[in-house]
């Protein structure tokens, strides 16, 4: 199949104005967003983006999950859709690029076809997915999980807020519960464009992240438990102090994760102490450790470890430990022949690229499943994201929009 001319780029300016537009609903109290899954300003986008889409003289679909569908036809009927997309709603205290850079970045894919009058044979779906974020409704990436068959839709139905209102009662309140079947939908192949929400390509000075695979990860919640007793009184040698045993793995976690670089990594993230009392020696912790690598093998070897070293640890200092994984994702290698034109359409523009692995977790890495997906990154600011703060350069945009097209627009296929 024939690739764009390198002279084919997307437009700009219209992008950014789109970007900044779409940041107007919502607004944090920081310059970010706040616009959080099945809210009213989750509507309010949505309407935007159907709006645009129309514009542009696509049809819209929509899921019984709320995942929007904008179609754009193709010469040939009978050839399945390439779809390309990323997600609308943000974190509490969000960016304006996180997933919406995605979104009109497949935007923007067509409404440059429509400038240009190309047509393609496989028709172009630019899709929004609901709630990736998963920061209301746990957990992320659960309707691109239910239409990959990951989850179950009445179980995804059923996920509660922290004011107990459940995601499917809220999807209808907003009017965005479509009647397609979840799933339904064949596809061609899947792109998704993203910022890298990490400091390599920025501090490479690299223009393009080509994607070849998603971390995997782990999530482990262990429990210290030893002897609550009065920190005044109770002498040093004689203590149970399950605070030790959270220090103790802490370091563990950090040792694990050091020794099998690159691209593994390890940390605690949430900490419960009882009875978190200032004169109180704890008498059990309760603590997360996150563990992720981009190879199965070596993710399951880390795990492994923990579990094998930690109640030695423990037991050396009179506590005790219990473990259980709560979450769990493999990781996800994209398809080799998306990556491939994610890589060409790189050196064709002229952009500096290399090879990275997501770090964090996409839509794109459950659509793996069901089709063949690659993803594109470009960098923002101190790798910075999930913060208000969270800047990329109109140029960056740029960039990772044109590569996008390019992929897209090859895999469709140019007609003429």
């Amino acid at each position: 199949m024939a690739a764009p001319a390198a002279n084919l780029t997307i437009n700009g300016d219209r992008l950014w104005d789109s970007l900044m537009e779409m940041a107007r609903i919502g607004p944090g109290i920081a310059g970010g967003n706040n616009r959080q899954t099945l809210t009213d300003e989750d509507a309010e986008g949505r309407a935007l983006f159907q709006r645009w889409c129309e514009a542009a003289g696509l049809s819209m679909g929509v899921d019984e999950m709320g995942n929007m569908f904008a179609r754009r036809d193709g010469t040939d009927p009978d050839a399945l859709p390439v779809y390309v997309g990323s997600h609308l709603d943000t974190q509490p205290t969000g960016g304006k690029y996180d997933g919406v850079l995605g979104v009109l970045g497949g935007l923007e894919i067509i409404r440059t076809l429509n400038d240009l009058n190309i047509k393609t044979r496989h028709p172009i779906v630019v899709t929004n997915w609901t709630n990736e974020e998963g920061t209301r409704f746990a957990p992320a990436m659960l309707a691109s999980g239910v239409f990959a068959g990951v989850h179950d839709l009445d179980w995804a139905y059923g996920r509660t807020d922290a004011a107990g209102k459940r995601f499917g009662d809220e999807l209808e309140r907003i009017g965005w519960k479509g009647d397609e079947k979840v799933g339904a939908r064949k596809m061609h192949a899947f792109f998704e464009l993203h910022i890298e929400q990490g400091p390599i390509l920025e501090a490479e000075g690299v223009d393009i992240g080509v994607v070849t695979h998603g971390q995997g990860l782990r999530w482990i919640e262990c429990t210290v438990t030893g002897k609550e007793s009065h920190t005044g009184s109770t002498p040093m040698h004689m203590r149970r102090n399950a605070g030790r045993g959270l220090a103790r793995v802490t370091e563990l976690v950090h040792e694990i994760a050091m020794k099998n670089q690159p691209n593994a990594v390890g940390a605690i993230g949430h900490v419960d102490v009882y009875p978190n009392s200032r004169n109180i020696i704890p008498g059990k912790v309760v603590f997360t450790v996150d563990m992720r690598t981009h190879i199965l093998d070596k993710l399951n070897a880390m795990v492994a470890e923990l579990m094998e070293r930690a109640p030695k640890l423990c037991e050396e200092i009179g506590v005790g430990f219990e473990a259980q994984i709560v979450g769990q994702f493999d990781p996800p290698a994209f398809d080799e022949a998306c990556v491939a034109a994610v890589r060409g359409a790189a050196e064709r523009l002229g952009y500096s690229h290399k090879d990275i692995v997501s770090g964090a977790g996409h839509d794109a890495c459950w659509i793996n499943d069901v089709a063949p997906t690659a993803m594109v990154m470009c960098p923002c600011v101190d790798g910075l994201s999930h913060n208000e703060a969270e800047e990329i350069s109109p140029d960056w945009a740029k960039a990772g929009a044109d590569v996008l097209f390019h992929a897209v627009v090859e895999t469709a296929e140019i007609v003429g």
